[in-house]
């Protein structure tokens, strides 16, 4: 019941994932509304009558609504029911919910939201981009350990490179918070090359980035704003003339490459890095190929035992910092 049009998206994406994998999947929402519309040999329907909504303040509704389907769904992680939670709801929602149900991994002071974002090289992990406005810089520390652990095992990056986002690539640029985390990272065991501008990031030379939430937010909308700009532009200016039409119309296989590689579908759902439980939020405008690239992801998740990784490396490299 998560996205702007739900339930169709979310039924329509069931589907296609059970045809491709043919994997039990469980849709949590109310019954009255599911259970005529689902293959009951496909699927279970965990009945959750209560919705939350976007107006609702995520840590009181959290609590006040326990039968809403974020609810509903992180019981049956935190039960060992489900591998994995999938959601395209409200992200303060599921990050409060996911807090209140899962708790964090022992030793994690903040979860952070890590999406991949396209770059020249291929992907790179940008954590945080909105869970935590306001940061430490042990926080950032913490982001860029999981966020280190989510490239190796789920996008196959060994030892991942790891940068910090700030307005200069040399040593001591940055505000105090940048400055103040910089030397964390250096000490830490992690292969960290220091400061990138959004420059060097789109450059593709690290595999992970680390900045606070407030920036990391700001850099993702502004990265997509402009990302459909430079795709409208295109199109206005391919239509502009005749000939600019037929160049454009015999380069459309490669304007439909870039596209899919822009479009925030591609990669589905983004993790909540931190809490105990493996959790996937996607965006509310989510369409049935978002929420499968969604479940792909988390299914890659599962199958690369990143809940595992996550507390078993968590507790060794967080020990290693107190010491």
């Amino acid at each position: 019941m998560g996205s702007d049009s739900a339930p169709g998206p979310e039924l329509a994406a069931a589907a296609q994932a059970y045809g491709r994998w043919g994997e039990p999947l469980t849709l949590t929402g109310p019954r009255r509304l599911l259970e005529n519309r689902v293959d009951s040999s496909a699927f279970e329907v965990a009945d959750a009558p209560e919705i939350l909504e976007m107006t609702d303040k995520p840590a009181e509704a959290a609590r006040q609504k326990p039968r809403s389907s974020m609810a509903v769904g992180m019981d049956l992680l935190k039960r060992g029911v489900a591998d994995a939670f999938v959601t395209a709801g409200n992200t303060g929602g599921a990050m409060a919910t996911a807090l209140f149900k899962l708790g964090r991994i022992p030793g994690v002071k903040r979860p952070a939201l890590g999406p991949v974002f396209p770059v020249r090289s291929g992907s790179t992990v940008v954590v945080d981009i909105g869970a935590n406005v306001e940061c430490k810089p042990e926080y950032l520390l913490q982001f860029a350990i999981m966020g280190s652990i989510y490239a190796e095992l789920v996008l196959n990056r060994p030892n991942p490179r790891v940068g910090l986002l700030s307005t200069g690539e040399e040593e001591g640029k940055g505000n105090d918070l940048v400055r103040q985390t910089a030397p964390l990272l250096k000490a830490a065991d992690l292969n960290f090359i220091g400061n990138l501008e959004p420059k060097d990031l789109y450059a593709g030379m690290a595999d992970v980035v680390v900045t606070d939430g407030f920036t990391g937010n700001v850099f993702l909308k502004t990265s997509e704003a402009v990302a459909a700009l430079l795709v409208d532009w295109l199109r206005t200016e391919i239509r502009a003339s005749p000939i600019s039409a037929a160049g454009g119309w015999l380069a459309r296989p490669a304007f439909r490459r870039v596209s899919r590689l822009l479009d925030p579908s591609e990669y589905g759902a983004v993790p909540l890095l931190g809490v105990d439980g493996l959790v996937f939020i996607g965006h509310g405008r989510s369409t049935d190929r978002a929420l499968v690239n969604a479940i792909r992801v988390a299914r890659e998740a599962v199958s690369a035992g990143l809940l595992q990784a996550l507390r078993q490396r968590l507790a060794v490299a967080l020990a290693g910092v107190a010491g």
